[in-house]
């Protein structure tokens, strides 16, 4: 499993980087109230950080948290020289201010990689820290050895979170790349020409056989609930006969999620 084999590299340099350094790299997670998902990913994510050799930080507010009081608190971790990245768990109560909070983090400790000034460095295709998911997609592309350059992409979704920036991540690595979302016109056709199309859209069972081609690679975003328990936006057991390579959900993006989130602070540690 690609998101195993990273976490013990990583786990090595960070052994390397503490030695050398003197100190232990430093991830701050804030979250604010207490909404059961959110709590399940921090303590996910602690459990994570304290397995490859990180200090963490966790900041547990009270759904009832003032604007001022949360803005100060991400301000102190700004300034804090044994904090390498910060994360604010997503999403916040409503009467937060998500952008105004999330704009205070320092791009360089951006870990989460949703700064205005990151996302405008992955635009220009230039050297900055990137959003975890479309990033961990990358590295699986990589890993199963999947051309991406001259291929047709077809990312389903536009969100700032995942949709976007791989978009931007593909094309970067010059595929031609269709964005497509709930305004799109003949999606089916659309997808059905894709070589690699990735599915972000929130659906279960959106993508279904007849909108895959033979052969094709399909990489599944999707998180959703049912009754049957968990499982993503794609009809698997009937897509999964046409494409060359499929991720499962649960089991396939959401490990690589955490991993890059990792190896994201990491590297906000090495460019300090």
């Amino acid at each position: 499993m690609l998101a195993a084999e990273m976490r013990a590299q990583l786990k090595r340099k960070v052994e390397t980087y503490n030695t050398e350094k003197g100190r232990n790299i430093g991830l701050a997670v804030v979250i604010v109230g207490n909404d059961p998902a959110s709590q399940i990913y921090v303590r996910n994510k602690i459990k994570a950080c304290e397995e490859v050799g990180f200090k963490s930080f966790a900041h547990y507010l009270p759904g009832d948290i003032s604007q001022r009081r949360a803005e100060e608190l991400v301000r102190s971790l700004a300034e804090d020289t044994a904090v390498d990245g910060i994360l604010v768990q997503l999403p916040l109560p409503g009467h937060l201010n998500a952008q105004k909070l999330l704009g205070l983090i320092p791009a360089e400790k951006d870990v989460d990689g949703f700064s205005a000034e990151n996302c405008g460095k992955l635009l220009l295709n230039e050297k900055g820290l990137v959003s975890c998911t479309p990033f961990g997609i990358m590295k699986l592309l990589e890993k199963y050895n999947i051309k991406i350059a001259g291929s047709n992409a077809v990312v389903l979704g536009r969100s700032n979170i995942v949709g976007k920036p791989m978009a931007m991540l593909l094309l970067n690595a010059d595929a031609t790349v269709t964005v497509c979302h709930s305004k799109t016109k003949n999606l089916k056709d659309i997808c059905s020409a894709a070589d690699i199309i990735v599915s972000a859209v929130g659906k279960a069972g959106f993508v279904t056989a007849d909108m895959v081609k033979d052969g094709a690679v399909v990489i599944d975003v999707g998180m959703n609930r049912t009754d049957k328990g968990l499982c993503g936006d794609v009809d698997f057991e009937n897509v999964s006969k046409k494409c060359s390579y499929i991720t499962p959900v649960p089991g396939g993006v959401g490990p690589m999620t955490i991993t890059m989130l990792l190896y994201n602070t990491y590297l906000a540690a090495v460019d300090r």
